[in-house]
């Protein structure tokens, strides 16, 4: 059989929603599968397995936010990740290496092994240089060493798995990769994981009409300086300010290392009793705070960085029929087409705008609830990505592949959760 360890540094699986359905639908092809990640309180066992998966955590001292931080994080990592490379081999054994960055330094540890004939896997899912402009504002030395570990990250990979087409052409054109060493699979939610919540919105959603409750206007995702989330609460703000409406919740769904600041926020803004932050949830909690959303909100700041990702917030709103307001992103307005809304104004303002005109247009609502349902039904499938992805890491195999038996009937997955 063919193996694979899969190395992520910055969540845990099966936090991490895309690294988990990649290591599900290589699981399901056949393939023996382990991951290397992080503990958290959420997960703090240093090993188990789930559904098949052998998953193998490591501790960090603390989630780096300055540049010190991030340093003495992503050294610990590394350490530890080079240690248990070793303990994956001698338990499950693998023949594939994939990284998923960010940081893009975690081939350093892949490259003892390819001297051995191991293939390294890059899963590009985050653009670092960006990344640490979006956090920091510009260091020329810091985005120099970035832009060359990039650079070396895709030489040395032999596959590059990128996060949009936006990203595969960056590989191909700043990482001089072959087009035919670069897939795009995009990070869209297996179907069987939304499938339930999909109905559940709808009954919440016909109470509501009758009802009249509170309008929850919602967040999901990492909380982090680069996420735009303190946009929620000046846009919760601007809607009591400007508009007089204050028969509203905004229900901030996750947690990450800006949590705090953003809560000191709404509590110097005055709008705590409108701004609900229920911390990290996954399975039946995640899929029934979902299903609560009348709206759904992208706050993430207009820079170099959000202009080019594909925000996993686009396919679960629109997997949800949750009609979606977002500041005027590129990769995003691509996405979402007409099937959304986009501030005027690039800011928390702008966001108000057009979120008060949801609120007073419920059959506006529902129009971009269906129009996103429908693009989501028709375009955002995981099916698609899955045989993408798994047909490049079996081609990287290609010769050893003949006689691998397909798990197509494996277990049901049992894990839901933000990213």
């Amino acid at each position: 059989m063919p193996s694979c360890v899969i190395i992520v540094e910055n969540l845990p699986v099966p936090m991490d929603r895309r690294v988990w359905q990649e290591a599900r639908a290589l699981y399901e092809s056949g393939w023996v599968v382990s991951v290397i990640c992080p503990a958290t309180e959420q997960f703090p066992a240093r090993r188990e397995k789930i559904d098949g998966i052998e998953i193998f955590r490591h501790p960090l001292p603390f989630q780096g936010r300055g540049v010190g931080g991030f340093l003495i994080e992503y050294a610990t990592a590394l350490f530890h990740e080079f240690r248990l490379l070793f303990k994956v081999h001698s338990v499950c054994g693998f023949e594939v290496i994939q990284v998923c960055n960010p940081p893009d330094l975690l081939f350093l540890v892949a490259l003892p092994w390819m001297l051995f004939g191991k293939k390294l896997v890059f899963d590009h899912h985050d653009v670092c240089p960006e990344l640490i402009e979006a956090k920091f504002g510009r260091r020329w030395l810091l985005e120099f060493i970035l832009s060359l570990a990039e650079k070396l990250t895709f030489k040395a990979a032999n596959l590059v798995i990128s996060a949009n087409e936006t990203f595969r052409g960056l590989a191909i054109t700043r990482g001089g990769k072959r087009p035919e060493d670069v897939v795009a699979v995009y990070s869209i939610p297996d179907a069987r994981y939304f499938g339930k919540a999909s109905l559940l919105k709808r009954t919440l959603d016909n109470a509501a009409a009758q009802g009249g409750t509170p309008m929850v206007i919602g967040y999901v995702g990492i909380i982090g300086d680069q996420d735009g989330v303190d946009n929620v609460v000046r846009m919760a703000r601007r809607l009591i300010e400007k508009y007089g409406l204050k028969e509203f919740s905004c229900e901030v769904v996750g947690d990450g290392p800006a949590l705090s600041s953003v809560k000191s926020l709404a509590a110097e803004l005055n709008v705590a009793d409108h701004v609900n932050f229920t911390g990290y949830l996954t399975g039946m909690d995640l899929l029934e705070a979902l299903s609560k959303f009348d709206i759904g909100i992208i706050p993430d700041p207009i820079n170099s960085y959000n202009d080019k990702i594909s925000m996993n917030k686009v396919f679960e709103y629109s997997a949800m029929g949750i009609p979606i307001v977002a500041l005027n992103l590129s990769e995003t307005k691509r996405l979402l087409g007409n099937a959304a809304l986009f501030a005027v104004d690039g800011d928390a303002s702008g966001l108000a705008d057009q979120v008060a005109r949801l609120i007073l247009d419920p059959e506006l609502r529902r129009e971009l609830g269906q129009k996103a349902k429908a693009l989501a039904d028709r375009e955002f499938v995981w099916e698609t990505e899955r045989k993408k992805y798994v047909d490049a890491m079996n081609r990287l195999l290609a010769p050893s592949l003949s006689t691998v038996a397909s798990r197509k009937d494996g277990p049901q997955p049992k894990n839901v959760s933000i990213t």
